[in-house]
C-alpha cells in the first residue's frame, strides 16, 4: 500500500495529528475526528488487502488475523486521544470496535462483498450511511463508520480509475453534502458523505491519469549504414 495513494495517506496522518491535538484545542471535534480516522482507515485497509482471496475454511480469518498488529495501531491510537481528553467511555467503544471489526466484521464483509460487483457495493454502502445517520452514538457507531471506509474503497476499486468525471462527480457530492449542514439535523448524515466524498476525491486525485508523451530521445539517433 505504501506509496500507492500518496495524498490520501497523508491525509490519514494529517487527521490523526489533528486528533491528537483536539483535547487541547477543540474538544468537540473528537468524535467526528475518530470518525474520519476509522473511514479513512477502513478505506486503505481495503485498498492493502484488494488481492484478498477466498481460501476457505479458517484460513481466511487466520491470515487476516496475523496481519493484524500493524493495523491496531490506528486504533490504539485514537483510544489513546479519547484517554487524553478524558472520555473513557469512547475510549472502551473504541477498544471493543477494534476487536469486532477486525475479528468479525471485516472479514463478513470481504466474504460477502468481495466478489460483488459495483451495485452491490454502492447499495451497501448507501444502506450503511443511512444507517449510521438515523443511530445515535453507542458501541456500533465506530464499527458502522470502518465499514463504511471499506465498502468505500470497493465502489471505487469497482469504479473508474482517476477519470476526471468521476473526480467531478465526488467534488460535487462533497459539495452537495456540504450544503446540506445548513439544514438542522443534517449533519449526522451529512459528515460521513463529505468524509466518504473527500476521500475519493484524495484516491482520484492519487492516480489521475496524465495525458501521455511520446518517447523522446535526448540526441538524435545515429544512422547505421
Amino acid at each position: 500500500m505504501n506509496g500507492e495513494l500518496r495524498a490520501l495517506g497523508l491525509a490519514h496522518g494529517l487527521i490523526l495529528g489533528l486528533l491528537l491535538a483536539s483535547p487541547l484545542v477543540a474538544p468537540g471535534l473528537l468524535p467526528w475526528g475518530v470518525d474520519a480516522l476509522l473511514l479513512v482507515g477502513g478505506f486503505q485497509l481495503r485498498l492493502a488487502d484488494r488481492r484478498f482471496a477466498l481460501r476457505g475454511e479458517a484460513k481466511d480469518w487466520i491470515s487476516h488475523i496475523l496481519m493484524a498488529p500493524t493495523r491496531l495501531l490506528r486504533w490504539g491510537a485514537a483510544a489513546v486521544v479519547a484517554l487524553i481528553a478524558g472520555d473513557m467511555a469512547l475510549a472502551q467503544t473504541i477498544a471493543l470496535a477494534a476487536i469486532v471489526c477486525e475479528l468479525v466484521a471485516y472479514p463478513l464483509c470481504t466474504l460477502l462483498l468481495g466478489q460483488r460487483g459495483l451495485r452491490w457495493s454502492t447499495g451497501a454502502l448507501i444502506l450503511l450511511l443511512v444507517a449510521i445517520g438515523m443511530m445515535a452514538r453507542n458501541p456500533a457507531h465506530p464499527i458502522i463508520c470502518f465499514l463504511i471506509g471499506v465498502t468505500a474503497c470497493m465502489v471505487w476499486l469497482r469504479g473508474p480509475d482517476g477519470e476526471p468525471r468521476a473526480l467531478a462527480l465526488a467534488l460535487g457530492g462533497g459539495a452537495a453534502a456540504t450544503l446540506t449542514l445548513l439544514l438542522p439535523g443534517a449533519l449526522p448524515f451529512a459528515a460521513p458523505i463529505i468524509t466518504v466524498c473527500a476521500t475519493w476525491v484524495l484516491a482520484h486525485l492519487s492516480v489521475l491519469r496524465r495525458r501521455p508523451l511520446p518517447w523522446r530521445l535526448g540526441t538524435p539517433p545515429i544512422r547505421v549504414r
